[in-house]
């Protein structure tokens, strides 16, 4: 499918679209992962490490998190990445998206509270799942809630 900039963009928002992504990964890249418990990064990431997916740190300042090594970039993980999920301004994103897309990621997730028009069409052009304005743990979470 091809999407233009004017195209609208199509966006996994359905609670069984994000259901069949999350089925369908086991190792995801977190863009932006703080070393600090209180910050909502590593919150999402703790949480899905404890249930079971491998969380890659991508973080240039720092060298291991959850006792996990860290990377500058997604383009120096070494391995496959399902998911790359970003905590960054929105206007930062475009750049994780290209690297997503080089990488053979199979889905890109901006955050709660991020939107980018521009990473979403650099991902959708190369055939990736995309998911904004979402937290990637509390969409792990809803099938568990009451």
């Amino acid at each position: 499918m091809r999407v233009t900039p004017a195209a609208p963009m199509p966006v996994v928002d359905d609670i069984a679209g994000l259901r069949r992504v999350l089925a369908q990964a086991k190792t995801i890249a977190v863009v932006g992962l703080s070393a600090h418990w209180y910050r909502p990064s590593y919150f999402a990431a703790k949480y899905m490490q404890d249930h079971g997916y491998r969380i890659v740190p991508v973080n240039p300042g720092c060298t291991e998190i959850l006792c996990e090594r860290c990377y500058p970039s997604i383009a120096s993980v070494p391995g496959p990445v399902d998911i790359v999920d970003v905590f960054r301004r929105s206007d930062q994103c475009a750049e994780p998206a290209r690297e997503a897309v080089a990488t053979g990621a199979r889905c890109l997730w901006l955050q709660l509270g991020i939107a980018s028009r521009e990473a979403g069409l650099i991902a959708t052009a190369a055939g990736l799942a995309v998911v904004m304005n979402r937290c990637l743990a509390v969409e792990a979470m809803r099938p568990f809630a009451g």
